[in-house]
Order: structure tokens, then C-alpha cells, then sequence
């Protein structure tokens, strides 16, 4: 069964009312959205969890990166990429970067009432888990550390382990052109956390660009243990298709779509998706 609904997106750039298609059946796409490349990062670990499953990945790489822009302007591109996401048949929406989710999450579930829409959040919860009364670096954009979202979920955990946040925007457009895990990517890095060396218990990627960096930031800590926020996200996605009865049998599909022409940047996402992840 298809949902069409007509709602009105609270955006800065658009007034106009939108045909939003909800699949009710377990046809539909796992949407998957990011400012650029970095949810690829997510993507890896939904299809590892569910390969049945058919998904559509969107970056949004033409006004990349996120990272640094305003509030405002990211509630806007992130409701706008959206927007057009939904004119295909979609039955559970993935925020697969952590500076839309922090910004735009709690406007998106409120304009979308019926979609499952996960948004992906730093793995604090872990880090306070598996290191209490350590210190944790949180690597993150600075919109992303700067939120009110982020700042409510590291509240939640500061009785149990320190916190340390570690702005690191620069990180972001050195994996949008796949430069990760370069000579300039660990310089650029070793400069920002040699103030913490021998001093932090693990690290938090507060973004998912950046396990496309993992050797850059292994070699500047010392091999610390890093912890990646979209495998929960992934075990979330699953539990609630199981539970809403969605789960696709099969078989899986991807469906790639960017708002960036550049050739390039497809080359890039079929490069990032073909290499493994580093497991926790």
C-alpha cells in the first residue's frame, strides 16, 4: 500500500505544499541521507545487517560540507534534500549525518508524522559504558558539537566519564575528495590532537565522514579504540522495521542518487562503499 500525504515543509526556502510517498509494505527504500559521502559510512552498516533490504543513498554533495554553515542553512538543505528523497517510494528514513540530525531530526519527525525517521547521534552511551571515569574525545563539526542536542545527550552521560570535545570541520572535505586517511589528512590531525596525547581513554567519530579516516586518526592517538555511532543506528533501523513488519525478504538493491554532477563523486561513493570498515 502507498500513503500519500500533502503537508506543508517548514522550510526557509519553500512554501509550496509537496507529494510525499510512505510505503506501508516492505517494498520501499531504507532512504539514506548525508550532507556528502560520509553516510556511506552507515550504509555499510545497514546493508551488513540487512542485505535483503532495497536502499536509496542521497548526498548531498553540492553544498557540502554541513559542517560549518548556519543552523538555518542546514534546516534548509537537509528539509529540502529530504523533500525531493520522499517523491520515491520510501519506508524509513535514515539522517546518516550527525550535523542534519542534531539541527533538523525533531522538524523532520514533526513534518513526517508517519515515516520512521533514525537519525544518527555520537556513541557516548557506549564510550560511558565501556570507559567509565575515562576521558573521551568526541571528534565532531563544529555545528554538530555546538548543538543543543549534542550538548543534552553528553548531559545525560557526564556522571559516568569525562568528556572532551574536539572540533575537526577540516576533516570533512578532505573525505569528500577522498584524501582521508593522506599524508594531509594526518598532519592536519596530529596539529589538533597532539594536545591530547596519552591522555584520552578512546574517541568518539561525532561524524560519519570520518571512519573514512580511520588510519589518519589511529596513527595521531596511539591505536585508541574508536567508536562509530552508525552501528547502533543500524541495529536501531532494524529493530523498528521488524517490529512495524517491514523487513524486506529480498533481494536488495541500491539506488545512488547525489546532488552533485561531478562524475567524480559517484566514483568516490562506489570506492568508499567497496572498501571494509574498521570493526570497534
Amino acid at each position: 500500500m502507498i500513503r500519500r500525504q500533502r503537508r506543508h515543509l517548514h522550510s526557509s526556502i519553500s512554501t509550496l505544499t509537496d507529494l510525499v510517498i510512505i510505503m506501508t509494505n516492505n517494498q520501499g527504500y531504507i532512504a539514506v541521507f548525508d550532507s556528502g559521502v560520509g553516510g556511506i559510512s552507515v550504509l555499510k552498516r545497514l546493508m551488513k545487517q540487512m542485505p535483503n533490504e532495497r536502499y536509496l543513498y542521497y548526498g548531498d554533495s553540492a553544498n557540502a560540507p554541513y559542517g560549518d554553515r548556519s543552523e538555518e542553512e542546514i534546516l534548509a538543505l537537509t528539509q529540502a534534500a529530504v523533500k525531493h528523497i520522499l517523491t520515491r517510494p520510501v519506508k524509513a528514513l535514515v539522517i546518516a549525518c550527525n550535523t542534519a540530525t542534531a539541527v533538523a531530526v525533531e522538524q523532520l519527525r514533526q513534518t513526517y508524522p508517519d515515516l520512521p525517521i533514525i537519525g544518527i547521534e555520537p556513541a557516548l552511551k557506549p564510550a560511558a559504558e565501556s570507559y567509565p571515569a575515562g576521558l573521551i574525545g568526541v571528534l565532531g563539526t563544529t555545528a554538530t558539537l555546538g548543538s543543543s542536542r549534542f550538548q543534552a545527550l553528553m548531559a545525560r552521560y557526564i556522571d559516568r566519564t569525562n568528556f572532551v570535545t574536539i572540533p575537526v570541520p577540516e576533516l570533512v572535505p578532505m573525505v569528500e575528495q577522498g584524501l582521508g586517511n593522506s599524508r594531509k589528512a594526518y598532519k592536519m590531525l596530529k596539529k589538533i590532537l597532539q594536545p591530547y596525547e596519552g591522555k584520552l581513554d578512546a574517541i568518539v567519530l561525532g561524524c560519519t565522514h570520518y571512519p573514512f579516516a580511520t588510519a589518519s586518526i589511529r596513527a595521531c592517538v596511539n591505536n585508541l579504540p574508536l567508536l562509530d555511532g552508525g552501528i547502533g543506528t543500524a541495529a536501531q533501523v532494524k529493530r523498528i522495521l521488524t517490529k512495524r513488519g517491514l523487513l524486506n525478504p529480498g533481494p536488495g538493491a541500491l539506488l545512488w542518487e547525489n546532488s552533485s554532477s561531478d562524475p567524480k563523486i559517484m566514483e568516490l561513493c562506489k570506492f568508499l562503499l567497496s572498501n571494509p570498515l574498521e570493526e570497534p
